[in-house]
Formats: C-alpha cells, sequence, structure tokens
C-alpha cells in the first residue's frame, strides 16, 4: 500500500503514461470537458484542490520541460496570485498564449487532465513533459 507522495491510482497511471513531450493539463473546475481526453475529476469544493497543489504534488512524481498558461491569467487575476503560480513552477519554463486561439487548441493531444476545484480565472496549465 502506498504511504506517501500522489496516492490516487488514477493521476498515479496517468503519470506512468506521460513520456517525451506528451502534454498534462490541470485545470480550474470551470474548465469544459473534452470527451477525447482522459479526464480526472478531483473538484471537491471551491479551491479544493487547487490547480497549485495539483501542480506541487505533480511535480514530485514527473519531469517537466515547459509550462503554458492562458495569456488573460495575467490580466484576470493579482499579482500576488500570479506570483504564487510562477513560485509552483519555478525552475520550468512558462510561456502564455492566447486561451481560445491558442491553448486550447492544443488540448486534444493532450495524454490527459486533471480538473480541480480551484476558483482562480484561468488557472488553467498545459505541462510538458522532458
Amino acid at each position: 500500500m502506498l504511504k506517501t507522495g500522489i496516492l490516487n491510482p488514477f493521476i498515479l497511471s496517468l503519470l506512468a503514461r506521460v513520456r517525451h513531450t506528451n502534454m498534462l493539463v490541470i485545470a480550474d473546475r470551470g474548465f469544459p470537458s473534452w470527451p477525447q481526453i482522459e479526464t480526472i475529476d478531483l473538484s471537491l469544493t471551491d479551491d479544493i484542490p487547487t490547480v497549485g497543489q495539483v501542480l506541487h504534488a505533480v511535480r514530485t512524481a514527473a519531469t517537466f520541460g515547459a509550462a503554458i498558461m492562458a495569456e488573460e491569467f495575467c490580466s484576470a487575476n493579482s499579482p500576488e496570485t500570479k506570483t504564487t503560480f510562477l513560485h509552483e513552477l519555478e525552475g520550468i519554463p512558462l510561456t502564455f498564449e492566447p486561451h481560445e486561439a491558442a491553448f486550447k487548441k492544443r488540448l486534444p493531444s493532450a495524454i490527459g487532465l486533471i480538473r480541480t476545484g480551484d476558483t482562480t480565472p484561468y488557472a488553467n496549465l498545459i505541462l510538458v513533459s522532458a
């Protein structure tokens, strides 16, 4: 029986299948459903868990070489919120792109999506494995 680290068997299975350059999405509670992508829904209540909490856990189990977020995240959130996300992404190059025109278009090729209860606007990440 697992005693530490990620305990959720669905997330462990998903992470075990992430290979070089695969994309994994961690999304907020309002993110639309993508039927063609394996989705693990962890949302419990508002902000439980958050994207940052899931990111922190996932980073202990896998290595990522890049991250992508919607550029709207920057204008929709406070500098403090942005700093919190940047701290969780420390060491991973981050790029921002338009939510509708670019970010969402990447999703059909993602290996999986983890949905959280996060209420932060545009708190969605695409992590690209190293």
